[in-house]
């Protein structure tokens, strides 16, 4: 587990080089509080990453499909708003998910018996603009 306390955007890329180092599955979820930065931590991983498109929050599309020319098709998640599991079901969240392709997940709790057996996860608490930044870059467990 890798640990981070980071107190602007600058110390975020430098947190997100190392991430990007040490991704281990294609599925990283992201856990923190609303406001707590998860899209933010996106975003920048994206850059890093290699994506140039922009990187928004898929709030109310669910998901966002972004182009990375080293690493191939991204895809982020937000299932803030989804009401059940079935919701994922039926847009084909399984399918984004086995593609091999890098699946970025924001609130993995609301679809926990979908998820794949190993992923990574990323937990983000924020308290007083410091975030605290921790990574699990595979495990079976969902906090």
């Amino acid at each position: 587990m890798l640990n981070w306390q980071v107190e602007s955007l600058d110390a975020l890329k430098k947190v997100s080089l190392e991430i990007a180092e040490q991704i281990q599955e294609p599925v990283i979820l992201f856990k923190g509080n609303m406001g707590a930065g998860k899209t933010t931590l996106i975003k920048v991983l994206c850059r890093v990453l290699g994506v140039e498109d922009e990187v928004s929050s898929p709030t109310f599309s669910i998901v966002n499909e972004y182009w990375s020319e080293p690493k191939g098709k991204v895809f982020h998640f937000d299932f803030y708003r989804l009401e059940d599991e079935d919701e994922a079901y039926e847009f084909g969240f399984e399918e984004y998910l086995y593609s091999g392709n890098i699946c970025l997940v924001e609130w993995p709790e609301k679809i926990s018996n979908l998820l794949p057996e190993k992923f990574g996860l990323i937990e983000i608490d924020e308290n007083d603009g410091t975030r605290s930044i921790k990574f699990t870059p595979s495990t079976t467990i969902l906090p």
